[in-house]
């Protein structure tokens, strides 16, 4: 895609915010610093949200806004650790210390250091669901020690993962998914500015397409500005056609119900890998491509989304996405023939 991403280029202002109760929450932590827990589900602006709220309340964002995303965090080596250029200064000279320890350090370093403008910084914790429970206490002793000069935003599609005396400590953001109207009054906004072409029919098509996901919006109508020069029903239509993965998914979901798990693994392995999925994002793209189909009967769809709320739990935990993915597939495809018996005439039977 050409350029820099329209996401990042067209990152809102606090006043942007299309959700009200959102917006006026935090600009009330504008007035009143408080530590908060932004919540919703992917896609939906927490991320840039928080980093609104930042510029609107540091003269010195750059310096005093520290993002840290903590299912990258908890996933990298030592070696990795201690070379981000974030954190080499905490950790220099400690090569032989154990990965919980920096981590911790981090923690407490990041936190402890005075804000360069203002009374306070802002410290970004984003996709605290992956902390681990005793991780999330030495958190609260962070919070607790450093409160005066640092704010702590948590942003998290579950915040019960969170342990209660964080929860307790934070003021609760919540942002919801954007309407469609709301999504489509963005593009417009972002396609102005971008002297870009577009008609409502477009934006419609895009914003529906997306499901509440604004992240997602924003990059379906670049990658349809950039194909065409325009975002029209037409040209989102043959672009997203084009680029999008529904004709894969759809060759896994098949190759699963035809008992060929082998195949369906490895579609979901290059979805995963290559096609820029989480887990979580990939399951809620099986059932959208599962439900717009008319492959599957009510009977067997309604196995599919139970099945998917038991897969999201476990992804939720931070498990292996793949297992729990291949899982789904294959608990989904073994039960055709029980349900199919299930759902037989009685006299039938």
């Amino acid at each position: 895609m050409d350029g820099p991403l329209w996401t990042e280029a067209h990152a809102p202002d606090l006043g942007e915010i299309r959700q009200d109760e959102a917006r006026e929450r935090l600009e009330r932590a504008v007035d009143e610093p408080m530590n908060l827990v932004v919540q919703g589900p992917p896609g939906v602006g927490k991320t840039a949200a928080t980093r609104a709220l930042a510029r609107e309340t540091h003269a010195d964002p750059d310096n005093d806004l520290i993002e840290i995303n903590v299912a990258d965090f908890f996933s990298r080596t030592k070696k990795e650790l201690r070379q981000d250029p974030r954190f080499e200064s905490f950790l220099a000279g400690r090569s032989r210390m154990a990965k919980r320890d920096m981590i911790n350090r981090v923690l407490k370093e990041s936190a402890a250091y005075a804000p360069m403008s203002g009374e306070y910084k802002t410290l970004v914790l984003d996709n605290a669901e992956a902390i681990r429970e005793d991780f999330q206490q030495a958190l609260r002793r962070v919070m607790e020690k450093h409160h005066r000069t640092t704010q702590f935003v948590i942003t998290t599609r579950q915040p019960s993962k969170l342990i209660p005396p964080i929860r307790s400590r934070c003021f609760p953001v919540q942002v919801r998914a954007p309407t469609t109207d709301e999504t489509m009054d963005v593009l417009a906004t972002i396609c102005d500015r971008e002297d870009v072409a577009y008609d409502d029919d477009g934006l419609e098509f895009v914003a529906s397409a997306a499901g509440g996901d604004l992240r997602r919006a924003i990059l379906s109508a670049q990658a349809t500005a950039v194909a065409a020069d325009e975002v029209t029903m037409s040209a989102a239509y043959e672009t997203l056609g084009d680029v999008g993965d529904d004709e894969t998914i759809r060759e896994a979901l098949a190759a699963a119900q035809s008992g060929d798990l082998k195949d369906a693994r490895s579609t979901l392995d290059d979805l995963l890998d290559e096609g820029g999925y989480d887990g979580p994002g990939l399951l809620r793209e099986l059932l959208r491509v599962a439900r717009a189909g008319s492959a599957y009967d009510g009977a067997q769809l309604a196995r599919l989304h139970k099945l998917a709320g038991e897969a999201d739990m476990d992804l939720s935990e931070g498990l292996d996405d793949r297992l729990h993915l291949t899982h789904l597939l294959a608990s989904w495809a073994a039960g055709r023939e029980t349900l199919a018996a299930d759902f037989r005439d009685p006299v039938e039977a």
